[in-house]
């Protein structure tokens, strides 16, 4: 497959275009979450049961799955720019529906359809910023950083804001407005970034069963676990069936030469080790953002617009963490730098455990800060090397596979804690589940601080950089 080289250089174009290529990723990573804290109001307006609305949440979830199997193919044949501004096209269109819903299958059916036209939003737009011949020069903007991480863990609080200023019909409306504005900031994005598409680019039908079947199982599975509990068939059948058809996958496409997903990544060491990695942060990251806002609402009696109050110093720290982190990288080798990163992320997760009923919520902004310091240095380094050694052509596929093992991890790892914490009969016990919940995360950010001691500085390839929006 041919590349493409830009028609302007990086840095004529500047902010505005790299804004339009996040704010697809930024909705979709959204609203992967935010119908979570609506699904009362929804099931009242539309007289339906719960059960039958949490198909809203799920069917978003499962249509992402299968789409993300598709993202690498269509890259690879109808060119990443051009799918991309599609997905977004469709992405809006999709949210005007869900906004003017007259019943719930209406709303079940359309929010399926966003999920399956949203999924390419953020590999597509990752892999044009991470091009070396691409807006970005290889460079990952700092926003991009935390898209990845922050959007889906704000999603419920600013689902909460929305439902209360204008109803629950907003989480919807608001993707239309936003999304036209990020569609005619992509005109500022020369049509020449991205790898071209190629009509000789082959389509890998028993690859593409496998991994959507087992990423819809997986992720269904996930989903179910929180609300049926582990112990239901509902719940860890889908979760293993899903699982296992995954790793079947991982072993047709190791031996294929143009898989759904390409996986010769996995063959730098690197690279391997970096996904681990991620699936770790991700764990930690959304663990803590999703399940914090439970405590501060359910245990401690905040409003969800003081409890948003206390998210947002995180996203300001993470910034200034990548930023940081950016100039840390050219002079501190990869493994240190991501082993004190995660050295940071165990020590601030620890204070989870001194959480009680009367914690003040400057107290938790600030537990949340520390661990935006340590995410923030962790979370581009490995994205870059995870991602170094691909060629061009190759990033649709890195990036979808980044984006399907950080949605996975952060699914299963959500619906585990989650279920931790409901086990909580009483006030009491539900506090104590929480401090069994920092434990366990601070076990995982010492798990994965030794699993980066393996990490290398391959100097034979060169690597991208870490940049901040405006450079």
């Amino acid at each position: 497959m041919s590349t493409q080289t830009t028609d302007a250089p990086a840095s004529t174009i500047g902010a505005v275009a790299r804004y339009g290529l996040l704010i697809g990723p930024l909705l979709s990573m959204i609203d992967s979450s935010i119908v979570n804290v609506a699904v009362p109001d929804i099931a009242t307006e539309l007289t339906a049961q719960l059960d039958e609305v949490q198909w809203v949440v799920s069917g978003y979830l499962l249509a992402l799955g299968v789409s993300l199997a598709l993202t690498a193919y269509l890259a690879k044949r109808y060119g990443v720019l051009r799918v991309y501004t599609v997905s977004m096209v469709l992405f809006v269109l999709a949210s005007a529906a869900c906004a003017v819903a007259p019943n719930i299958e209406f709303l079940i059916a359309f929010r399926a359809v966003q999920g399956f036209v949203g999924a390419p939003l953020v590999p597509l737009a990752l892999s044009i910023l991470l091009g070396k011949d691409g807006i970005g020069g290889g460079k990952v903007p700092i926003s991009a950083a935390l898209t990845l991480f922050l959007a889906p863990a704000l999603g419920p609080t600013l689902g909460g804001l929305l439902i209360g200023a204008g109803g629950w019909r907003w989480i919807f409306i608001v993707n239309v407005p936003v999304g036209v504005i990020g569609l005619l900031l992509l005109l500022r994005v020369p049509t020449s970034v991205g790898a071209l598409g190629s009509s000789s680019a082959r389509f890998d039908p028993v690859g593409f069963v496998l991994l959507a079947l087992g990423l819809t199982g997986a992720l269904f599975g996930a989903t179910e676990g929180t609300s049926e509990g582990w112990d239901s068939p509902v719940s860890w059948l889908p979760l293993g069936l899903g699982l296992a058809l995954l790793v079947g996958y991982v072993f047709w496409a190791l031996r294929r030469a143009h898989p759904a997903v390409d996986l010769q990544m996995m063959r730098h060491r690197n690279s391997a080790i970096a996904l681990v990695l991620q699936v770790f942060c991700s764990v930690v990251a959304f663990g803590t953002v999703f399940l914090l806002p439970v405590f501060t609402q359910s245990v401690q009696g905040h409003s969800a617009f003081a409890t948003g109050i206390a998210l947002l110093p995180q996203g300001i720290v993470m910034g200034v963490a990548t930023f940081f982190g950016q100039k840390l990288s050219v002079r501190v080798p990869l493994k240190i730098l991501v082993v004190s990163g995660f050295a940071i992320l165990a020590i601030s997760s620890v204070f989870l455990i001194t959480l009680e009923q009367d914690t003040p919520l400057w107290a938790t902004a600030l537990i949340l800060s520390g661990r935006a310091i340590a995410i923030g240095l962790v979370t581009a380094p490995l994205l870059v090397a995870m991602l170094a050694p691909l060629p061009e052509d190759q990033l649709a596929d890195g990036n979808t596979l980044f984006n399907i093992t950080q949605r996975l991890g952060g699914s299963i790892g959500v619906s585990i804690l989650g279920s931790v914490v409901a086990g909580g009969a009483t006030l009491a016990a539900t506090i104590d589940s929480f401090h069994l919940v920092g434990a366990i995360l601070v076990a995982i950010a010492v798990v994965a601080g030794i699993v980066s001691l393996f990490l290398t500085q391959d100097r034979s390839t060169p690597v991208r950089s870490v940049s901040p929006l405006g450079e």
